[in-house]
């Protein structure tokens, strides 16, 4: 699926987001599955049975049925299962396919992709089948991404992506802090080399290219917005040279501060 052209994605009947109710059960039927189904349990308690083999599912459980498949499921009235279920079909040959089942333990990406897919077609909305179509297609990349990714790499990927972005967004937050990258990668318990790495492999700039630039983008709304001068800027960003300020913000923005202002 990872090569299949996005308009190659049919997208077919049978497409929603529901909540089940208490005596809900789907029926093992005689015939097969004929196509994909996308199904994705949001919370809940239940078993599902694909070709008599059962799952206990919560939430992040995620099957990707194919044609030929036999399924049934039935879940726990207490805790009634909230799941999302999308047919589809590709009409081109396919080579790599998801894994059947895994239980997705990072959902937030998977499911803002997944409601967006849906509310495309609660209503009639415009691009609405190409758009879908490249969704699904991402949906597609994700799965096949978490089923190459061994357990003990994703957790560590996880949590070290994680710190790498909350480190980003502190620096973002705390622009007029002289920051030292040996501060920042002790405190995502780094070393300054592999925190220096992975920085501009997750964030896309180097450590301190990212600094300057947090900086510099605070300087441009201070001297746009908050009726400062450039020397109230650069003091209150931690420049103690205004040459130098003045100096860098031009090599960042192609102007100079007083321009700006």
């Amino acid at each position: 699926m990872l090569h299949a052209s996005p308009s190659s994605f049919e997208i077919l009947p049978s497409l929603a987001k529901i909540v089940c109710e208490p005596g809900w059960k789907w029926q093992k039927r005689e015939k097969a599955l004929l196509n994909y189904d996308l199904f994705y349990v949001w919370s809940g308690e239940g078993t599902v049975i694909r070709n008599d083999e059962p799952f206990e599912v919560g939430k992040g459980s995620c099957f990707l049925f194919r044609p030929g498949d036999h399924t049934s499921a039935t879940h726990n009235p207490q805790k009634p299962l909230v799941l999302t279920y999308s047919h589809f079909h590709i009409a081109e040959p396919i080579h790599e396919i998801p894994e059947p089942y895994r239980k997705l333990s990072e959902t937030v990406d998977f499911e803002y992709m997944l409601s967006r897919y849906v509310r495309l077609f609660l209503v009639p909305t415009y691009g609405a089948k190409e758009e879908g179509q490249l969704i699904l297609k991402q949906l597609m990349i994700h799965l096949l991404r978490e089923d190459r990714q061994q357990p003990a790499e994703k957790k560590v990927s996880n949590q070290l992506t994680e710190a790498i972005h909350e480190i980003a967004n502190y620096v973002q937050q705390h622009p007029g802090i002289p920051h030292r990258v040996e501060d920042l990668a002790a405190r995502a318990g780094l070393s300054p080399r592999y925190f220096s790495i992975k920085f501009k492999e997750l964030i896309g700039f180097p450590v301190q290219s990212y600094i300057i630039k947090t900086r510099i983008e605070r300087a441009q709304h201070l001297l746009l917005h908050a009726g400062m001068n450039v020397t109230e800027v650069a003091d209150a960003l931690g420049y103690r040279d205004i040459f130098f300020f003045s100096r860098q913000f031009k090599q960042y923005t192609g102007k100079n501060p007083s321009e700006i202002r």
